[in-house]
């Protein structure tokens, strides 16, 4: 009577061993999987990523080309990023993304230098002479 209540036991255990054992292998399965899938949205976001950083977009562009000309026509060839941001209508960000833009594509052609004069945070875009 106890021996078969025993083996009826260890044979439940032993079912309930095996369920989780198929139940451990199929989540290592599915952890794989997950872990795949996050490696190749890691790779698909660093691709992005480096592909934003080359080349930069038509709105930067028109946004430096509209930088180029106004300093062009300045007779100082001078304009603070203040005076630039009320004129281009940015914000501190796409200003900056601006002028990266415009320094790269005409390397050499400008510089930025603080204020000689008052606030000396203030910083100022020049278009240097050719």
């Amino acid at each position: 009577m106890i021996e078969d209540q025993l083996l009826a036991e260890l044979a439940a255990l032993r079912a309930e061993v095996h369920g989780l054992r198929d139940k451990v292998a199929s989540l290592e399965l599915e952890n794989t999987t997950l872990s795949d899938n996050q490696l190749i949205q890691l790779r698909l976001i660093h691709e992005l990523k480096e592909k934003a950083k080359r080349s930069p977009g038509k709105t930067e562009l028109s946004r430096a080309e509209k930088i180029e000309r106004y300093l062009a026509a300045r007779p100082d060839h001078k304009a603070t990023f203040e005076t630039l941001k009320g004129y281009l209508q940015l914000d501190n960000v796409r200003l900056n993304e601006a002028i990266t833009t415009l320094m790269s594509t005409h390397p050499g052609s400008y510089t930025i230098q603080k204020a000689k004069t008052g606030d000396k945070r203030k910083k100022i875009l020049i278009m240097l002479p050719k």
